[in-house]
């Protein structure tokens, strides 16, 4: 499976794309049912994440409040 657009860097992760060809369902999948969202919705809105291996607080309303910070 191609894998080129995931950004996630924590490719020890059992659910990380390129450890099983199911893509990003997996992550997706365990993300929703916590009520968070994946780290790579957080890097697309924030340089300094991009190389972050885990995303701490991966809440609705962390990404909430790191979207408004990265408009200004």
């Amino acid at each position: 499976m191609n894998t080129h657009f995931c950004t996630c860097k924590n490719y020890n992760c059992k659910l990380h794309p390129s450890n099983h060809d199911k893509g990003c369902d997996l992550c997706m999948k365990k993300k929703l049912m916590a009520s968070e969202l994946p780290s790579c919705f957080f890097r697309d809105v924030s340089e300094e994440l991009r190389n972050v291996r885990n995303v701490e607080e991966a809440s609705y309303e962390e990404f909430a409040k790191l979207v408004l910070r990265n408009k200004e």
